[in-house]
């Protein structure tokens, strides 16, 4: 994907090669961190990557990446700061310990996903030390980091969006959503109508089954009408395959239902579907915590004993 790098300040041009001074350091090698950090390195842009299992960013050393095995030795200097961590906790944590040495002015972009509050929190910390930070967390899972068609929502001042703008167009597409803060609602907004769908695809899947129908055709019928949509498609394609390998995990998914019903809280409403499929998502917590989220199908299965969708053999992941 062609990006704007030209925003990026502090340019200088060498021959025909536009070298660009701006360091950008991405704390956080994982699931979908490493495919972002190649999306950033195959748009030209200089990425120095920083994980605690020091491996994962040696791995994208040979594509142009300068793996750093120290955290102060990763955020020194660094102009923008992308983290993208396990947790609100992690992120609160890796931010103490980066935040004396953060260079004035600097710009850090949460692309995790946290509670709203937490996002606040960390906009506070970060301007009272003269900093700057926008939360951008990101819907698309694996397949979208890999293709560079993450939809990024994004929390904080438009000039500061705009600054980092090659950076996020690299790896998807943004859209400003509101002050700091805002980019972890409108990512737990998501991630509610994600976790509900999947359960109704699973429900769907399960019904026709166990009523005679032939799943894959009942699937095949309703797209296209008022039903369709991307997690028909993608989880409803795993549901009949039975692929349970990790694009979003069980784990994640029910951290995010547990900060949805955080915010709902906070917010002085009550969400009783969010609720439901928040206990659909417990139930299968312990068993299959790394597995796909469309795991769903195999939470309603516990619930309906005897009954399965297909029988092809379960794919789950070895750890």
């Amino acid at each position: 994907m062609a990006v704007n790098q030209a925003i990026f300040r502090n340019k200088t041009r060498s021959g025909n090669k536009v070298e660009f001074l701006t360091k950008i350091t991405f704390l956080g090698i994982g699931l979908m961190g490493e495919p972002m950090v190649r999306r950033l390195l195959q748009a030209g842009l200089p990425v120095h990557a920083w994980n605690r299992t020091f491996s994962k960013a040696e791995r994208l050393a040979a594509e142009g990446a300068v793996a750093v095995p120290h955290l102060a030795e990763a955020v020194h200097e660094a102009d923008i700061v992308i983290s993208m961590l396990e947790a609100g906790p992690v992120v609160s944590a890796v931010i103490d310990d980066a935040l004396p040495l953060l260079r004035p002015g600097a710009l850090w972009i949460d692309m995790s996903s946290t509670r709203q509050s937490e996002a606040e929190e960390f906009h506070t910390r970060l301007a009272a030390a003269g900093c700057r930070f926008v939360d951008a967390p990101v819907s698309g899972g694996v397949g979208g980091a890999q293709a560079g068609t993450l939809a990024i929502m994004a929390g904080g001042s438009e000039a500061d969006i705009d600054y980092a703008r090659p950076a996020f167009e690299a790896m998807g597409r943004v859209t400003r959503v509101g002050p700091a803060g805002a980019g972890q609602v409108s990512k737990l907004c998501n991630q509610l109508i994600v976790g509900g769908t999947i359960n109704i695809v699973a429900e769907a899947l399960l019904l026709a089954q166990a009523a005679g129908a032939d799943p894959a055709a009942v699937r095949a019928a309703i797209r296209g009408g008022f039903a369709e949509s991307r997690i028909l498609e993608v989880h409803g394609q795993r549901m009949l395959e039975r692929n349970f390998l990790p694009g979003g995990q069980v784990a994640t998914q029910l951290k995010d239902q547990h900060n949805i019903l955080a915010a709902a809280a906070a917010a002085g409403i009550a969400l009783p579907v969010t609720s439901l499929v928040t206990e659909r998502y417990e139930s299968i917590r312990d068993l299959y915590p790394q597995a796909d989220h469309a795991a769903a199908l195999l939470a309603l299965e516990r619930l309906n004993p005897g009954q399965r969708v297909g029988d092809a053999p379960d794919q789950l992941p070895t750890a």
